[in-house]
């Protein structure tokens, strides 16, 4: 066995799926080396989630990779959103019932400056991220799984085995986006809550096989199929040839996982197609089974967790992935913050204070749709209706609208407006609203930094802001007064909004920059 010692690395993400290599995406975007390292041998070929959320698509979009990811998507404009029918063949037959594509309220697609064409299966998603972190140099580590760690107040330990033997790496810090059995989690004695596993064991089966004769044209995200011998949910992955079909393991019934073989799988699929000489190539077959657990914390000294390792959400809704996502986007910053030493220590204890009550609203929204679903596919008055009698919040609030509590938000109002409509208003905790500005995004002009958005009589605003440091921009907007500013943290948050200047504009920004980077202020001996 090789025994070698590491020099101490910025920062260590355990786990590549989705959530782990983006979060070592923005590590790198803001200039932090960090280190991934995961137990497969790449990123998986298995597409666990397809439904890439907007505020996930912002962040791409921050990444300079949205027009990757839409190259990757399937185009789902004018499509089905969902469809149920007995088979493939009878869909295409046109004996089936569909809900449309969810369509944006009016207003909507003003409120984000660029939305996908259609659903990127997450396999598609982590080769484009994976692809550009290998473009940057980053390193990435595959077929290495953690085997220890412990933690003093000066760095984490962590002990890897990999194809050359067993290391021992120093780390400034640590993230855990190990999955909802995370190895991390556990090795900190970190427990979970709530209800745990819910509903039956079921069978992911990816498989190929050209479907388009069948459909006939039609195009759909999911469709539900009933035929009694083979019921399931088939759901797209290319809309042609790549698809995954989840079929329930009865095991009550005395059915196993592993009784789910190839042959049997293909023949599952011929059933729920309704073609017994359909050629199909089962690709992989996963079991899983729906969760709902969240961590009792989010962070342990220089350790954080992120994804499924601190919140397992649901399936309904798709709020999972998303919601791993904003983890990452949340802590990237602060980590490099703190790491180019911009920021005190204590800026890394508002991830847990911010993230922690999101992922449980989150959470409780996901349970919410999963005992009917037509709580989260019902459109018209009568669904609005049952949703507000369930507790249900739009979607749109759910991905968009939630708000932060915490130090390094200046005067919060963590309290929704509405769960009927997403508000972005510019209210300090919340993701800064999008208006085009010469063209380009307000979104786009925070470009993960530190900005001041003013006013179109912000020209002291202006002043201060070149003074001190800070990109500035003048914006007509109703959320911002005509002397008013608005300061953005690099995660598009707004920390802060004034009517207009109060005394001395540099001073005050100089303030509240410390106060929201927990900088240590020097005191006066005069």
């Amino acid at each position: 066995m090789t025994d070698t010692t590491y020099p101490e690395v910025p920062v260590l993400v355990v786990g590549g799926g989705s959530v782990g290599l983006l979060t070592a995406a923005l590590l790198v975007h803001h200039g932090v080396p960090a280190v991934l390292v995961e137990r497969r041998a790449g990123p998986s070929v298995h597409p666990r989630a397809t439904g890439i959320g907007p505020r996930t698509v912002e962040v791409l979009r921050e990444l300079g990779l949205d027009a990757a990811a839409d190259a990757k998507a399937v185009d789902l404009r004018g499509a089905v959103g969902k469809a149920v029918a007995r088979t493939v063949v009878e869909m295409g037959a046109g004996d089936v019932v569909t809900v449309p594509m969810p369509t944006p309220v009016e207003g909507e697609l003003e409120l984000t400056p660029f939305r996908l064409r259609g659903v990127c299966a997450q396999d598609r998603l982590d080769a484009v991220v994976a692809a550009d972190l290998v473009r940057r140099g980053a390193d990435l580590r595959w077929s290495t799984r953690l085997v220890g760690i412990a933690q003093d107040a000066d760095g984490v330990d962590v002990e890897l085995e990999g194809p050359d033997g067993r290391h021992r790496l120093r780390c400034a810090h640590v993230v855990a986006a190990d999955g909802a059995h995370s190895a991390v989690r556990n090795a900190l004695g970190i427990g979970t809550s709530g209800p745990g596993d819910l509903g039956k064991t079921m069978i992911n089966i990816l498989f190929r096989a050209d479907l388009r004769p069948h459909l006939r044209g039609l195009s759909f995200a999911t469709c539900t199929i009933t035929v009694p011998e083979a019921p399931g949910l088939l759901v797209t992955v290319d809309g042609a040839t790549d698809w995954v079909f989840h079929v329930t393991c009865d095991v009550e019934a005395g059915e196993r996982p592993e009784d789910f073989t190839p042959e049997r799988c293909a023949a599952i699929v011929r059933t729920a197609v309704g073609d017994p000489d359909l050629d199909v190539e089962v690709r992989s077959v996963l079991p899983w089974r729906p969760r709902s657990a969240l961590a009792d914390r989010f962070t342990s000294g220089r350790v954080f967790l992120v994804g499924d390792a601190a919140h397992t959400v649901s399936p309904l809704g798709a709020f999972g992935l998303n919601t791993g996502v904003a983890d990452a986007h949340n802590l990237a910053w602060k980590l490099a913050a703190v790491h180019r030493g911009e920021a005190g220590a204590g800026l890394l204890d508002t991830y847990a204070h911010e993230r922690e009550p999101v992922a449980a609203a989150t959470l409780d929204q996901a349970l919410r749709r999963l005992g009917d679903p037509r709580l989260h596919w019902g459109r018209g008055p009568e669904a609005d209706a049952a949703r507000q009698a369930a507790g249900v919040w739009a979607a749109p609030v759910v991905h968009l609208g939630q708000r932060y509590d915490s130090a390094a938000v200046v005067d919060p109002h963590p309290e929704l407006p509405s769960t009927v409509d997403l508000v972005l208003d510019g209210t300090p905790g919340s993701r800064v609203p999008h208006a085009w500005v010469d063209g380009v995004s307000t979104l786009d002009l925070v470009s993960s930094r530190w900005t001041l958005l003013v006013g179109t009589a912000g020209d002291r605003w202006l002043a201060a802001a070149s003074e001190v440091g800070l990109p500035a921009h003048r914006v007509s907007a109703p959320w911002l007064s005509a002397e008013g500013a608005m300061l953005v943290r690099p995660d598009g948050i707004v920390a802060l909004r004034v009517v207009a200047p109060a005394g001395d504009p540099v001073r005050f920004l100089t303030g509240v920059l410390d106060q929201v980077l927990a900088r240590p202020v020097a005191v006066s001996s005069a």
